[in-house]
């Protein structure tokens, strides 16, 4: 696909590009500095060109971006959402990840890449409800949001990576200042839970790369419980595993990969992350298919010319390694001098750890780098990594690069007898018959635990290292002395360096009215930590910046207001199941029709397939009328019912008239 064809039906003068990589990298094209409902709309003036039409009277800005190396045109979409005119005001996405007490934001904004054959069509209605698009992330003016949607090639785009569109949204929260963002991880891959695959592989799923933690699990599951479940399947030793399997195919494909991998694999982490790796290798090298045009090191062994050699920082930047990239490139630097300075042919492993010892006290690192350090660029240098044949023990050894030759990276020799098919087969053999086949009633809870782990939320921390600006956090109080629900975010305040107590007081009240609803008609009156100081006193030295203050003021009504205060509504709903949870966690529940409380339905015992009965009893209820005749007066009934007393299962009724 050319630039031209994705241009034509577009404003040619008007319109704005910018590279799909470089897009909003630090003080590019815009440095804001503000909170997220500020930042926005600097975005929307400066980058973003308002189209000619809207969709369901909503604004649509546009920003088209090039791929630096392909070549291709994508168009990036923000919607301005406002509240008061949507058919749907409150966000079920707010509610699901936790946040039903916050209060109800007066616009969204929706960034939206949609599917490659959309590219040159104007949107149209109901592109709020697709689940088939690039890119779909919702932000709210207070800067917490919700990424939707993320298809790449993995996805059904022809064109875009799903890591580049990940990157690419990742500098869009960072860069306007989201606060905090939740996803819920239902991502596949070959009928395989990414959420799984990468949790036993990496300790993390998928989307742990662009630091998106555990929120909350559903089912009562706690953080402790998630984490404690990846440790213990993920640390499963495959001889042991090996020895207690039947299954032959199994015992042929871990011993197969072991022969392949440099290092010995022995848990299961070892395995799915060497193949995880190796299907990655496999994938670039696809991708690279186009003829080499770079010259190679001149290697005088016939069967080295075909090893194609990687920089160290390269390589070590795309490891998952807790140590950073600096430390070690300190390593490898620490290696080379080692073997420099032996003047020899080769050193042995254990030489080579002991001599670096010397200079780093970590012998974790050291052993992490060594296990890594297999033809690759070190400066001007070469470190090699092969078995002497007259000793039988593994040797390191150094080769001097010619500086005429550009070096080129290394993609492993056995991934060409392997293709990404290939790998993905095994992959999706072992994810069966390993980890979701039950082998035990321990296996099977600590499966379950993970998958039933699909909230995730990143964070971005309060920043306030702006000499020039104060920021504060400001919170209304008191909210409503009724309210039984937690005290909702505060709101972030940015003003000069030098304003005073009254030009505080306006900015937190202006940054509430312009954020929620139920703040609208809100006057500030008094700053509760200021209080006592004249208004015309300068904030800076009364107050430290960053702190958190509190505002009182009148014309905040939470209790007789409208239905847009809460992002849960206005009903007080009550959950609490008997796993545990305390919250709509987004999986299907079921009230009961005397209490009122809402639980799970296959917590109830009601199948998910399964439809919900017409007139459900929770087992407390259950157990707290036993066997005895219950009026059902309450539920619109004038008849009377026997319930059994079946803890946890769905109840049948005789009803009968009086």
């Amino acid at each position: 696909m050319k630039i031209s064809r994705n241009c034509k039906k577009r404003k040619m003068n008007s319109a704005k590009y910018y590279g799909l990589q470089s897009f909003l990298q630090p003080g590019y094209p815009i440095s804001p500095t503000g909170p997220f409902r500020d930042d926005v709309r600097l975005f929307l003036s400066e980058c973003c060109q308002l189209e000619d039409y809207n969709v369901e009277g909503m604004p649509i800005w546009c920003t088209f971006l090039f791929h630096e190396n392909r070549g291709f045109v994508l168009p990036l979409y923000t919607i301005e959402e406002c509240v008061k005119n949507s058919l749907q005001p409150l966000c079920d996405h707010c509610r699901c990840s936790g946040w039903s007490h916050h209060f109800v934001s007066k616009r969204k904004y929706h960034f939206i890449i949609p599917i490659d054959n959309e590219w040159n069509k104007p949107i149209e209605n109901g592109v709020l409800d697709l689940q088939t698009h690039v890119l779909h992330g919702l932000i709210h003016c207070n800067g917490f949001g919700h990424l939707l949607c993320i298809n790449g090639i993995e996805g059904g785009s022809e064109f875009v990576y799903g890591r580049e569109v990940m990157d690419l949204w990742d500098r869009i929260c960072t860069t306007l200042h989201s606060r905090e963002i939740s996803l819920v991880d239902t991502s596949r891959k070959r009928q395989m839970d990414l959420r799984l695959l990468y949790g036993v592989a990496y300790g993390h799923t998928w989307f742990g790369r662009w630091d998106y933690r555990f929120c909350h699990g559903s089912f009562g599951i706690t953080k402790d419980m998630y984490e404690q479940a990846l440790q213990i399947i993920s640390s499963l030793e495959l001889d042991i595993f090996t020895h207690k399997t039947k299954h032959r195919s199994i015992k042929k494909l871990i011993c197969k990969y072991r022969q392949l991998s440099d290092t010995h694999l022995i848990t299961m982490r070892d395995l799915f992350r060497f193949m995880l790796n190796l299907k990655f290798q496999a994938l670039q090298m696809k991708s690279n298919t186009v003829s080499d045009s770079k010259p190679r090191l001149n290697l005088t062994n016939k069967k080295e010319k075909n090893i194609r050699f990687k920089k160290f920082p390269n390589m070590a930047a795309k490891l998952d390694s807790r140590w950073h990239v600096k430390r070690l490139e300190d390593v490898a630097n620490v290696v080379v001098n080692a073997l420099k300075e032996k003047k020899k042919c080769g050193m042995s492993r254990q030489e080579v750890r002991d001599t670096a010892r010397l200079h780093i006290g970590d012998t974790g690192l050291i052993d992490f780098v060594l296990k890594s350090m297999n033809n690759v660029i070190v400066g001007g240098y070469v470190v090699r990594r092969e078995v002497n044949s007259h000793t039988g023990v593994l040797e390191f050894s150094l080769q001097e690069l010619n500086q005429d030759l550009e070096p080129i990276e290394r993609v492993n020799s056995v991934v060409t007898k392997h293709t990404e098919t290939d790998i993905y087969k095994d992959l999706a053999y072992l994810y069966q018959h390993v980890l979701l086949d039950s082998h035990s009633e321990t296996d099977e809870f600590v499966v379950r635990t993970v998958l039933d782990s699909k909230n995730f939320t990143k964070q971005w921390a309060f920043n306030d290292n702006d000499d020039e600006l104060l920021r504060f956090v400001c919170r209304v109080v008191p909210l409503a002395s009724s309210e039984s629900r937690k005290n909702s975010i505060g709101e972030l305040v940015v003003v000069p360096l030098h304003a005073t107590i009254r030009e505080l007081k306006a900015a937190s009240e202006y940054a509430m009215q312009d954020t929620y609803c139920a703040m609208e008609k809100l006057k500030v009156k008094e700053i509760v930590e200021l209080e006592g100081l004249d208004d015309n006193e300068v904030v800076f030295g009364a107050i430290e910046s960053g702190s958190e203050i509190r505002v009182r003021g009148f014309g905040v009504d939470l209790v007789t207001g409208s239905d847009l205060n809460y992002e849960g509504g206005a009903d007080n709903w009550v959950v609490n199941c008997k796993c545990g949870a305390m919250d709509d966690d987004g999986e299907r529940m079921v009230a009961c029709d005397l209490c009122e409380v809402w639980q799970h339905t296959r917590c109830s015992g009601i199948d998910e397939g399964e439809v919900v009965p017409p007139l459900f009893v929770c087992y407390r209820c259950c157990e707290s009328i036993g066997q005895q005749k219950y009026p059902l007066k309450q539920l619109g009934f004038v008849e009377w019912m026997t319930v059994p007393v079946v803890s946890g299962t769905p109840f049948e009724f005789e009803i009968f008239s009086e």
